[in-house]
């Protein structure tokens, strides 16, 4: 099976943790792994330690992954699929040649910009990103432990032409379309308490059903007009006679 054989030797590839992030499949399911990266240097995120998942499809590398943030952030709403040109809710600009390394890679040098409606974004300020950023070093996974203790000393080796190209060409998508959700008072309290650290749960909603019922209502308006048209010209012809 190909995607087992691409995920066992990505596996080897990151089974050594560096400063900048690491990533392992779960003991019992090769297709879930946990991903823990250092926050951007130079940034609010500077100090932080993010933990994540990346749902991997059995069609992987043809299929892209999900990707989903643990620990509070205030860049991204945490529990929830983030919408990156590289993640699955834009399988068309996916591309094979990109691996769990490249979007870690990504997921780092986005951090900073700015979300612009994207799905998913958080418009926090400055200063609440680090102070989460200080906060996330004792943020503890269920399944890796304190994640704190997930990377190393080790440099990560040096990106390539190639990746460098490759992140490049990676962007958020929904921009257009989709609001920056402003956090809530009690959203801001839970997490200045720092009591978020629940399960995961993937929300797997889309607006899809949405733009469906439009083209249903569109399609009937144009069936009833129709039948109205058939109608005055069935008339017309039977009163002219």
């Amino acid at each position: 099976m190909v995607s087992v054989k691409r995920l066992m030797r990505e596996a080897k590839e990151l089974s050594e943790p560096t400063d900048e992030y690491s990533a392992h499949p779960l003991e019992d399911n090769l297709f879930e792994w946990h991903f823990t990266i250092r926050g951007p240097q130079a940034s609010e995120y500077d100090s932080g330690i993010y933990h994540g998942r990346i749902l991997l499809p059995t069609e992987y590398p043809m299929k892209p992954p999900n990707i989903i943030l643990l620990t509070p952030n205030g860049r991204w709403e945490t529990n929830k699929k983030i919408c990156l040109s590289i993640s699955s809710h834009h399988p068309e600009t996916w591309q094979p040649s990109w691996s769990i390394r490249t979007a870690l890679l990504a997921l780092i040098a986005f951090m900073p910009t700015n979300g612009r409606g994207s799905l998913g974004a958080l418009e926090y300020t400055p200063e609440e990103r680090s102070s989460l950023a200080k906060k996330s070093h004792t943020w503890v996974c269920d399944s890796c432990g304190p994640i704190s203790d997930l990377l190393a000393n080790n440099k990560a080796k040096p990106m390539t032409k190639e990746e460098s190209e490759l992140i490049n060409s990676v962007t958020f998508k929904g921009e257009d379309s989709e609001k920056v959700s402003k956090p809530s008072e009690q959203q801001k309290q839970e997490v200045q308490s720092n009591a978020i650290n629940e399960e995961p749960v993937i929300n797997n909603v889309t607006p899809n059903f949405i733009k469906d019922a439009l083209c249903s209502d569109f399609g009937m308006y144009l069936i009833y007009l129709i039948i109205a048209l058939i109608s005055i010209l069935v008339a017309r012809r039977f009163y002219s006679a």
